[in-house]
């Protein structure tokens, strides 16, 4: 690293799980089948947009896939802009900032079904799923699947490239929750065999520093922007 490097700083990292979808709520497996989010994932989206409006970002970057760019469209829409990429002062929409390698993991056969559908269908395959088997080879389908440590690479490398890109800046990226998951497993480096004992959360605002390559976490799961007030609460 430069003199010129270190005098840029970190680059901030914020990273957004996309609102609710019908198929989030009944536990239905989406990997990269395109859903579009439901009322409540419009809602949060807003929550989400809302909260971020006052916070600095030079850049908003998304999965392509249209639940994650429905959420970034809501934060880009809060901040004013209708658009997707980044000039002087302001969030704009470009579709060249719609990234797929910010994908959700593909699922293969599993897609668009529900868990215990996979499970009667798949036994096997759900098994060792369930067994945090990272090599473990889906069965075909729609999309072609990929194993978790392939995923794992696919979208940390995304990430890094994207702060290697922009150094010193701050990014909001909107992606999904496998790939929140594997963002905390690098910064905390945890084996990708241990289960998930940690919450991943629609709409959720979770924080990251990326520096000389390696991203550090600051923050995880911030949802308070999501709470719906009460009639008690009004004034």
């Amino acid at each position: 690293m430069t003199l010129n490097d270190a005098a840029v700083g970190a680059t901030t990292i914020l990273l957004i799980r996309h609102g609710e979808t019908a198929w989030n709520a009944e536990r239905r497996l989406q990997g990269h089948l395109d859903i579009a989010l439901n009322a409540e994932g419009e809602r949060q989206a807003a929550a989400l947009g809302a909260a971020l409006a006052g916070e600095h970002i030079d850049l908003v970057i998304s999965s392509d896939l249209a639940r994650a760019r429905q959420t970034a469209e809501a934060v880009c829409r809060a901040r004013g802009a209708p658009g997707f990429a980044a000039s002087a002062g302001a969030v704009l929409l470009d579709p060249q900032l719609l990234d797929p390698q910010l994908r959700e993991r593909c699922y293969g056969g599993f897609e668009g079904l529900l868990y215990s559908e996979i499970a009667a269908r798949f036994p096997l395959e759900f098994a060792a799923w369930q067994a945090r088997n990272i090599d473990a080879i889906l069965p075909p389908g729609k999309n072609q699947g990929e194993t978790f440590r392939s995923f794992f690479d696919r979208t940390t490398t995304a990430i890094l490239g994207h702060a290697a890109r922009h150094p010193g800046q701050t990014l909001a990226l909107v992606a999904h929750g496998g790939v929140l998951e594997c963002a905390y497993r690098a910064a905390l480096g945890l084996p990708l065999e241990t289960p998930r004992d940690f919450k991943v959360h629609n709409a959720s605002i979770n924080r990251f520093t990326v520096e000389q390559g390696r991203l550090t976490l600051v923050s995880w799961g911030e949802i308070g922007h999501l709470r719906q007030v009460a009639l008690d609460d009004l004034p």
